[in-house]
């Protein structure tokens, strides 16, 4: 696992020169963030998409966009998955 994220992490870096991708990363890494987490998430406690989308009132389709990242996520979307998953959902502002 390591050697992969040796290897994400290169091709990030040497990507992140390129001013474009620069641009679509910075626009669309939070939301990519949440996707990933999502998908852990549901992975840690052994849930099917399915399930997941039966919980929140959506598709099993409309899970896999979400945690492929190509969904905007509202407050509400992402307050219906904390509870899926009896969490608490935090919302921060942070200096990092």
């Amino acid at each position: 696992m390591n050697k992969i994220n040796n290897n994400f992490e290169n091709y990030l870096k040497e990507n992140l020169k390129d001013d474009k991708f620069r641009e679509y990363f910075n626009e669309h890494s939070k939301q990519l963030e949440i996707a990933y987490k999502i998908l852990q998430l549901r992975n840690k406690v052994k849930m099917s998409q399915t399930d997941l989308a039966n919980k929140i009132g959506t598709s099993q389709s409309n899970v896999a966009r979400m945690e492929a990242g190509q969904q905007n996520f509202t407050t509400h979307t992402l307050q219906k998955v904390a509870e899926a998953f009896e969490l608490n959902l935090k919302v921060d502002f942070a200096n990092d």
